[in-house]
């Protein structure tokens, strides 16, 4: 038992020298991730980059650019709160703004469980790891232990509602068309703070764990958007995120694809 219980010792102790090395050594090879500045400065780069290099040369007749290439700091205030809902339903954490953020011990406890044994505690703690390691993965960051640490060293400083606004704001669609505000000019030819709820439920069909971006491009299949659009629209009044009567009468207006084409 003496031998057993040593050895388990050493072990525990070796775990605690190696694994803060191959922390510390791993975030010095990821790119400088200490503020919400330093995000959106490689942010901006890379998406400035990719937007120029798709509209470059495309101009309308007045020679002007079809869509804004400037990346704008992700404001979540600026969010329609029912894509928002819509969104976080989907991830299955409905009650992701219910909960505290995650930190301290269960934090901790998730990085190391994530990166050791592959797994994921419950808890809404996971959808903050699973947005931080998108937006990480947006910043070219690549490798499961890489992004590990990336996403644990943006969640030291993004709060709940950040996460969820950087997000939404870096998912690519295509080329040149990243994040909902592009998208919604994409799909429906408006800003996104004009969308109604139902049309809000279609953009939602295009964002994960969905990825309908191109059938909804295409307008391909109508009256399938239109009954996965109405599911999502009935599953978000049965968890109380929107009222009855609003998704009713949501669902109660035609697939918003068809009349933009």
């Amino acid at each position: 038992m003496k031998t057993v219980f040593w050895l388990f010792m050493f072990l525990v102790g070796l775990a605690g020298v190696v694994i803060p090395l191959t922390y510390l050594y791993t975030a010095s090879k990821l790119p400088r991730l200490e503020s919400e500045f330093d995000v959106e400065s490689q942010l901006r780069h890379r998406i400035e980059g990719d937007r120029m290099s798709v509209l470059a040369g495309r101009m309308d007749q007045g020679g002007r650019e079809r869509t804004a290439v400037t990346f704008t700091r992700p404001d979540f205030s600026r969010m329609p709160k029912d894509l928002v809902a819509l969104y976080i339903r989907q991830m299955e954490c409905p009650t992701y703004f219910q909960t505290p953020r995650e930190d301290g011990r269960a934090w901790a406890w998730r990085l190391f469980a994530g990166v050791t044994l592959g797994t994921a505690p419950p808890g809404d703690g996971s959808c903050e790891r699973w947005l931080a390691m998108r937006i990480a993965r947006e910043m070219g960051i690549e490798g499961d232990l890489q992004l590990s640490v990336a996403a644990h060293r943006l969640h030291a400083f993004f709060q709940k509602d950040q996460l969820v606004a950087y997000d939404l704001s870096t998912i690519r669609f295509e080329r040149g068309v990243i994040g909902v505000e592009d998208a919604a000019r994409k799909l429906f030819g408006r800003e996104l703070g004009e969308l109604q709820l139902s049309e809000l439920a279609e953009l939602q069909l295009a964002l994960p764990p969905y990825g309908f971006y191109g059938d909804l491009k295409a307008c391909k299949n109508a009256s399938l958007i239109r009954q996965n659009r109405d599911l999502l629209l009935q599953d978000l009044a049965g968890y109380s995120l929107v009222s009855e009567e609003r998704a009713r009468n949501a669902i109660a207006q035609p697939v918003a694809c068809l009349s933009v084409k």
